[in-house]
């Protein structure tokens, strides 16, 4: 776990309570911020002498997964030539992790909400059933309560999963971490890899800093990583960067915004950037956006209408704000 930001410091304090106690809990955040990493973190700090056994959900085959996490018994349906110890067996005193439970089946689901209530499991075509003790941590990458209404997600299993919860902030809203990030994983590079770059200079520092990161932790593992492979001296430069991260070397990944400007001057400025981002490509630029091409071009033509500015403009096209006013980046 590496970062000093305020986020991190937030979500150590939160890993060190949820460790002490044996309550299940979920996990949630964007894809990459580090569920796992957080799950193994709450085990190694807690007092379950028992293995920690990750399970994703989304890679069992649905006719196979109650097998792999409730276990069978040898002659329970074809094939089943022995006795199978499921994953949930296998975590005894220790700590399963089931990763992306959304995908899980709505009839498997309350089958583990009997497993939690009652601390034991019942094999597929067994008669007997396994007492156990195992700490069930979990985690999605959908809000749960989106999760809920869609029918992903047992509403009675989340609210027993949801003894405690932790949410992990995007690198985004944590990007005071990615100096630190990035030697990391620049140090983890060299010794798996028998390179000797020493860091990254500082219009490719300006590009990382700038990036959105929709990938968050283990995007940024990847690009370094393969920086690090093609880096040709001792110094990772903007060459060795994929192209949708160095066009933000040559500007700021973000403008500012005073608090009191109309809604519709700062939805303007930022499609204007964006389209200029994308280099004038507006179907690119309503992807990045996260709205339909249409309606990208309704708001251009209602944009293109005369605009009378009531006050100075400051450098990102915005009025200054009146005195006592914040601004916001």
């Amino acid at each position: 776990m590496i970062g000093h930001s305020v986020p991190m410091r937030r979500l150590m304090n939160l890993i060190d309570r949820t460790a002490s106690s044996n309550l299940p809990a979920i996990i949630t955040g964007e894809t990459g911020t580090g569920k796992e990493v957080t799950a193994k973190e709450i085990h190694r700090r807690s007092a379950r002498t028992g293995p920690f056994v990750a399970v994703n959900c989304a890679a069992i085959a649905e006719s196979l997964f109650e097998s792999e996490l409730f276990g069978h018994e040898r002659g329970s349906f074809t094939g089943a030539d022995r006795r199978h110890q499921g994953h949930i067996e296998r975590a005894n005193c220790g700590t399963l992790f089931l990763d992306e439970i959304t995908e899980m089946r709505s009839d498997a689901q309350a089958k583990l909400l009997r497993v939690i209530e009652e601390k034991t499991v019942l094999p597929v075509g067994g008669t007997e059933e396994i007492q156990v003790d195992v700490r069930f941590l979990a985690a999605s990458n959908r809000p749960p309560e989106r999760a809920i209404i869609e029918g992903r997600l047992r509403e009675d299993l989340y609210y027993r999963l949801n003894g405690l919860s932790i949410e992990l902030s995007p690198l985004r809203e944590r990007i005071d971490d990615l100096p630190l990030l990035i030697d990391y994983f620049i140090e983890q590079a060299n010794r798996d890899h028998h390179r000797r770059v020493e860091g990254v200079d500082d219009k490719c520092r300006r590009a990382l800093g700038n990036y959105r990161w929709p990938g968050n932790i283990r995007q940024l593992h990847n690009v370094i990583e393969t920086a690090v492979l093609l880096a040709p001296s001792n110094q990772i430069s903007l060459n060795e960067l994929p192209e949708e991260i160095r066009k933000y070397a040559n500007g700021e990944g973000h403008f500012t915004v005073f608090l009191g400007s109309p809604l519709v001057e700062v939805e303007r400025e930022l499609i204007r950037r964006t389209i200029a981002f994308a280099d004038g490509n507006k179907a690119r630029a309503s992807e990045i956006l996260g709205v339909p091409r249409r309606t990208l071009y309704v708001k251009l033509e209602r944009y293109d209408a005369p605009h009378k500015s009531n006050g100075r403009a400051n450098g990102n096209g915005h009025r200054a704000p009146r005195d006592g006013r914040n601004s916001l980046k």
